[in-house]
């Protein structure tokens, strides 16, 4: 049976290990953590280059008489571990997974049996030392030893103290990691979500602070790689972790605050809270964070009471509107309302479920419209700060209804009041697309890769408004970092890239990415279309592909694809009855009217002036 370690000081690499204490320090900086992974890395400094067998473990740190999920502890505080040092297991430095057997220390361990000075640390001179030589002088050398030292340590003090102080460097931008799920029941995966989410919503009304948005983070949910990494992959000077659990009515969150350059733990805290308190934890732990960081967090109105069932239900909405599951999503918003009808976050949150299904065409955009700016001004009416009602209305208001100024006013507004929302930046991009300010859109999008960069969709968007820029090589670029994040929705990218291409006079790549945009689409009709660009050209190519678009011409946002094709067969006269059809379906692309250089050569044509005239845009 395996003998539990004794008290030792021991150093390896940058850390040191005081057993005794139970503290881990690295460079003289105390690293935060829990009793049981300092336990378990006693155990292993205790025996380098050893195999420490899981069931020693296990009897030396659970007592057999205490029901516990052993596995799940005992990962727990290795990966706790591993963050706290740095470590990976792909790549060890410090600890070593012997799989299905143990752990081994694999880094140099020496032992310092005491303490070493520190670099700067102050030394006591030898004239404060006593003279064993001489008993009448023993007193008062002891007496200016005392004070000394306690200069030496005051001054050690100082030096920590402006240690942590310089290796707290500002954090200027965060990235909050998905909590970890510890409720012991994968079906709350949702909750453990929703939470995260809140709190950087919360977090996002900082004006001073750069949050990275949940699709980047999400990329890292269960990821067991070092935090330094991942702060370098999102750009970001400090990580916000934790992890979330519910048992009925009681939630426990804990959250630990790590700058990223020194992995150093700036601050942690552990939360209790049941029934109604639960929906404020987000922002109460949001300010507490904020003032960690000496910055604020923009209130909206003070925190209200809501119920468990109220904040169950939104929650769940947030969770299918993620999925894209725009229909079910608004069931459980309209489940929160009817419960809380006062709660401003529930209609935000039915707005933005509207707006989605009329997008995807789940319900009919013109009814899309009125619903959802009934939703986000109802949302505004009860909460005058909610930034996300503001840009999901203005967006509305610009987009669909052509009401530009009061658009603009309010997607600023929701911009103002939530500066890291990366939906809500792009939402302020997509209009001033619309009213033909592609540069300060360009300008704008460069703000939502700084705030998600870790996007699919947030590049592809990148690449698109750069097409509509005409910064055709950088579009491609961005259209090519998108497709490497997410290979398997290429067709996405091609039909972009196919457009950017005819523009640079790629004619051969032009029509090879469209083709391959094509997909699955019947490989004899897909081969035929090459045959025909082979053999007669450019124009015949893209009159057989309009049979295919005929085909269907009354799919939603269909016409303004069968317009733009007209257009590049020479037929405006055919291309600007389309364009209206798109413009009464209240089609998104339509928004791209006035920049989209495909329609360059109608640009004077009497008739497509005359649409941008219906669309009170300039023209």
């Amino acid at each position: 049976m395996a003998v539990a370690p004794e008290n030792r000081r021991v150093r390896f690499g940058v850390f040191e290990l005081d057993t005794k204490a139970g503290q881990l320090s690295k460079n003289g900086i105390r690293v935060r953590l829990s009793q049981q992974p300092l336990q378990v890395l006693s155990m292993l400094v205790e025996r380098p280059g050893e195999v420490v067998y899981r069931k020693d473990l296990h009897n030396i740190l659970w007592s057999s008489d205490v029901f516990v999920d052993f596995d799940h502890g005992l990962n727990k505080s290795i990966q706790k571990l591993r963050d706290a040092l740095g470590d990976s297991p792909e790549s060890p430095r410090y600890i070593e997974t012997i799989p299905r057997t143990g752990y081994r220390f694999i880094a140099p361990v020496t032992e310092t049996k005491n303490r070493p000075l520190l670099q700067s640390e102050v030394r006591v001179s030898p004239e404060l030392t006593v003279n064993p030589s001489s008993s009448r002088d023993r007193k008062p050398n002891w007496r200016w030893f005392a004070l000394g030292s306690c200069v030496a340590i005051v001054v050690l003090a100082g030096w920590l103290a402006l240690l942590r102080y310089k290796a707290a460097e500002p954090i200027h931008s965060l990235a909050v990691l998905p909590l970890e799920n510890l409720s012991g029941d994968p079906t709350q995966e949702y909750f453990a979500d929703g939470m995260s989410d809140e709190l950087i919503t919360m977090l996002a009304k900082n004006s001073t602070l750069r949050v990275v948005s949940r699709t980047s983070v999400m990329r890292y949910k269960g990821a067991r790689r070092p935090l330094p990494e991942i702060a370098r992959a999102l750009g970001v000077d400090g990580i916000l972790e934790g992890s979330i659990s519910r048992t009925g009515r009681q939630v426990h969150l804990t959250l630990q605050l790590i700058q990223a350059d020194t992995d150093t733990h700036l601050w942690a805290e552990s939360y209790d809270r049941t029934g109604n308190d639960v929906a404020a934890l987000p922002g109460e732990a949001a300010r507490d964070v904020a003032t960690r960081l000496q910055s604020t967090v923009a209130s909206s109105s003070r925190a209200r009471a809501v119920s468990p069932e109220a904040h169950d239900a939104f929650l769940r909405g947030w969770y299918f509107l993620g999925k894209r599951e725009a229909d079910k999503s608004a069931a459980y918003f309209q489940r929160a309302i009817a419960i809380d009808p006062s709660w401003s976050q529930a209609y935000s949150g039915l707005a933005e479920a509207f707006q989605t299904e009329g997008v995807l065409g789940i319900m009919p955009q013109t009814d899309a419209v009125v619903k959802t700016e009934a939703a986000a001004r109802r949302a505004i009416e009860l909460d005058s700060y909610n930034g996300q009602a503001y840009s999901t209305l203005g967006i509305t208001q610009g987009v669909f209804e052509w009401n530009w100024a009061d658009a603009e006013e309010n997607l600023k507004r929701g911009t103002a009041l939530s500066p890291s929302n990366a939906n809500a930046v792009f939402e302020y991009a997509n209009y001033l697309v619309a009213v033909n300010r592609p540069e300060e859109a360009v300008r704008q999008m460069r703000r939502v890769l700084e705030l998600d960069p870790q996007s699919f969709m947030m590049n592809r968007l990148f690449g698109e408004t750069l097409y509509l820029a005409r910064h055709y090589d950088e579009a491609l670029t961005h259209l090519q970092q998108a497709e490497e994040m997410e290979p398997g929705k290429a067709t996405q990218i091609l039909f972009w890239r196919s457009r950017i291409y005819e523009k640079k006079g790629m004619r051969d790549k032009a029509v090879d990415s469209d083709i391959l945009s094509l997909g699955t689409y019947d490989a004899a009709r897909t081969k035929k279309l090459r045959s025909i660009y082979e053999r007669d050209g450019w124009n015949a190519y893209w009159k057989a592909r309009m049979k295919m678009m005929l085909a269907h011409e009354n799919d939603f946002c269909a016409p303004y694809d069968i317009a733009v094709n007209y257009v590049r067969l020479g037929e405006p006269d055919l291309a600007v009855p389309r364009i209206k059809m798109a413009v009464d379906q209240k089609c998104w692309e339509v928004s791209w009217l006035m920049a989209d250089p495909m329609m360059d050569s109608i640009r004077n044509e009497p008739r497509y002036n005359d649409l941008l005239r219906s669309m009170n845009l300039p023209h």
